[in-house]
């Protein structure tokens, strides 16, 4: 009787441990696994399912004794499972040969074996050309990460059966069209790099539009964005604008504590509380943006997290320095020529000039629909017309921006921010 209750002890307590160890492979390498699967069968969608059904035989093979490599053992099993699958839908010596050439390379058994990075590669599929530009960034987190169609669904703010049809059809596109899991030429790493940056750019600014505590997809968003900006800078060392946006997001990631007091209240920018800004953080993103300065080409990302330092420069000297910030969403301004920079920039200028100044630096809606919608520009709007006076006007722009607010605890802040217009 002791010996049974302590091999029925036993049994959860091994599955345990092999769930959590299969966990921290799947975040560790799910995208390195992937990469290589997708690399040598041309199929996206078939690797990911490989690799699935490879973690669930781990999960029931583990407890009985954890491999020596678990990356090599996740990686064996998946191929078997690829060439398995392959030989239930496809015929012949052609197809089998295709697929044949998935058993060659690593074996499980080879403890000591190196399994190639072509996350990166796989990161240039996911933002080819041919991919349609909104899914690049979902694309980029299932592949790469392995998060699933509802959370990116939710981050996304999209359905999850919509969400899986559209990576479900971009990953047929990468089959169909032939995309190589590769590494772009030097003369077209270029506009290729763009695309993947752009992606993760993309997929942490939404994430970090949500710092409340209703969304924990979206919150968690901004998190794997950085490991994928983190890793594209890792593996693209010599690529300024790479430094340049890992350099920008931890400049921001820096003060995600400080978006909330303790009672929950969203606090913006300029209130914020300096000492609980992420000082480990910010000396590393100051690290950054000095190599990737070194290489003396500069770029987007590298001017975006320049504005951030210049905001951080306010732990040091109390202030920020307006004119430096200023300058930097000039230049970027010309290289952009985004609303959203344009918006920002108008910010800066009545620090220096005055709300006037400022009004009139604002872009347009009526020229520009892209801001009929955006939240920032209505709040900022209403902000400069209440320094100008005008509170009449300020508070139907403050009706507008609170309308567009999703997040509770900033819609709290801006009806303040109009209530105060009678004072």
């Amino acid at each position: 009787m002791p010996r049974t209750d302590a091999a029925k002890t036993h049994r959860p307590a091994a599955q345990d441990a092999a769930r959590r160890e299969a966990e921290a492979v799947a975040r560790r390498s799910y995208g390195k696994l992937v990469a290589l699967l997708a690399a040598r069968s041309g199929d996206l969608a078939a690797a990911e399912d490989a690799l699935a059904d490879a973690f669930a035989a781990a999960l029931a093979e583990w407890p009985r004794g954890r491999p020596a490599n678990p990356e090599a053992w996740l990686l064996t099993v998946a191929r078997r499972k690829l060439i398995d699958a392959a030989r239930r839908r496809r015929s012949g010596e052609a197809a089998l040969e295709h697929w044949q050439r998935l058993a060659d390379g690593i074996d499980a058994a080879d403890d000591a074996v190196a399994i190639p990075d072509r996350r990166l590669a796989l990161m240039f599929a996911c933002a080819h050309p041919a991919i349609e530009a909104g899914i690049r960034a979902p694309l980029m987190l299932q592949a790469v990460l392995g998060l699933d169609a509802k959370r990116i669904a939710g981050a996304f703010l999209t359905s999850p059966a919509a969400m899986g049809k559209r990576l479900g059809r971009a990953k047929e596109k990468i089959r169909q069209a032939g995309i190589a899991l590769r590494v772009p030429e030097p003369e077209e790493l270029g506009a290729r790099l763009d695309g993947v940056l752009a992606a993760i750019y993309a997929a942490f600014t939404d994430g970090w539009s949500d710092c409340g505590d209703h969304d924990a997809g979206r919150r968690g968003l901004s998190e794997e964005a950085l490991f994928l900006a983190r890793l594209a800078a890792q593996l693209l060392p010599r690529e300024p604008e790479a430094l340049g946006l890992l350099a920008c997001l931890l400049h921001a990631h820096a003060r995600r504590h400080a978006r909330r007091d303790a009672g929950g209240a969203y606090v913006p920018l300029a209130a914020q509380e300096v000492s609980s800004w992420d000082a480990a953080m910010i000396d590393e993103a100051e690290a950054l943006l000095r190599r990737a300065g070194t290489f003396r080409a500069i770029g987007r990302y590298q001017l975006e997290a320049a504005v951030q330092s210049a905001h951080a420069e306010r732990r040091v000297r109390g202030r920020t320095n307006w004119a430096a910030v200023l300058q930097l969403y000039d230049a970027l301004a010309a290289l952009t020529r985004s609303p959203v920079i344009a918006v920002n920039r108008a910010l800066a200028l009545a620090e220096l000039r005055g709300a006037e100044a400022a009004l009139a630096a604002l872009p347009d809606p009526v020229a520009d629909p892209r801001l009929r919608d955006y939240q920032p520009y209505w709040a900022t709007r209403a902000e400069l017309l209440a320094r100008a006076g005008m509170t009449r006007e300020a508070g139907s722009a403050y009706e507008i921006a609170i309308g567009l607010e999703s997040d509770e605890a900033v819609r709290r802040f801006l009806r303040g921010r109009q209530a105060a217009l009678a004072g």
